[in-house]
């Protein structure tokens, strides 16, 4: 007797729940949106900054210039500029865009209007929309300087102070805030023009520049912002970043160092866990977080 194919049926709901079954987190929560960056590994990239400019480069890290920047809302680039011996950037302006740069490394020149001011480590400064702006380096050496770009809020008063708003990290004392527990200490930089804590109280969109000091196996207690999106650079240390979910739902840690950059959609768990060690030096990040359009 010759052998018969073997033939079976199942029925559509029996199909269905198959599929479920051997894919229990497609439904199980809803994903949350990240992005992370390796400075030191980005290509430069031509930018309205380095346009006819002298040993200027500029590499896109979130929004403008990067392959992901249609996830952003609020912000509109954040970058990384450095400048050279004798070199200058070219002087830009954007009529619906403020920025907030921080000097990471090096000693230089903002231009800025009409004035030129002396620019050193852990300054940073608020440019208001419309105003010119740009870097110069006249002695040896380099400066960098993160450039991070926020659109203005469409029929929102914006009326900035008048001249220029600077001042030095450096200057901005340590201090707990109680909501993210005792293992982390803040420096408060800058908030936007209401703020009443901040060493500066400059901007509109951009809520709060900050910097966060982790004691050693220190947290700042992963959290969510409803309404905002945040992003993180490793200044110093190393640890773990919570960004995202894994297929179950859960929270999932990253391994970071210094260089990472990590941007947060609002409404993303975002937090970080040091690794250093007692005796160690802290881990050291600095943060800006700014309001998403789409969600007020």
């Amino acid at each position: 007797m010759s052998a018969r194919p073997f033939k079976t049926q199942i029925s559509l709901a029996s199909l269905l729940l198959v599929i479920l079954s051997a894919t229990p987190f497609a439904w199980s929560h809803e994903q949350q949106l990240y992005l992370s960056r390796y400075v030191p590994n980005l290509k430069y990239a031509d930018a309205d900054l380095t346009a006819n400019a002298e040993n200027t480069a500029y590499k896109p890290i979130f929004g403008e210039g990067d392959k992901d920047a249609y996830h952003l809302n609020g912000i509109s680039r954040m970058g990384e500029l450095t400048v050279g011996p004798g070199g200058a950037s070219a002087i830009v302006q954007r009529p619906r865009e403020e920025y907030v740069l921080y000097v990471t490394e090096g000693k230089g020149t903002l231009i800025y209007g009409d004035k030129r001011e002396s620019l050193r480590a852990n300054d940073f400064l608020y440019v208001p929309a419309g105003v010119k702006h740009g870097i110069a380096k006249e002695t040896d050496g380099v400066i960098k300087v993160l450039f991070m770009g926020y659109h203005l809020m469409k029929d929102a008063d914006y009326t900035p102070k008048a001249g220029l708003e600077i001042a030095n990290a450096d200057e901005v004392e340590l201090q707990v805030l109680g909501s993210h527990g005792p293992t982390t200490q803040y420096k408060l930089l800058m908030g936007d023009t209401s703020s009443t804590r901040d060493r500066l109280a400059s901007a509109q969109n951009m809520k709060s520049l900050f910097i966060m000091d982790f004691a050693p196996h220190g947290t700042n207690n992963p959290h969510r912002h409803a309404s905002q999106e945040e992003v993180y650079f490793v200044l110093r240390g190393s640890g773990y970043m919570v960004a995202g979910l894994d297929a179950y739902g859960n929270v999932e840690r990253h391994p970071s160092q210094v260089g990472d950059a990590f941007y947060w959609a609002a409404g993303t768990e975002v937090g970080f866990y040091s690794l250093n060690k007692e005796g160690e030096e802290h881990s050291i990040i600095l943060a800006i977080r700014s309001d998403d359009p789409t969600k007020l």
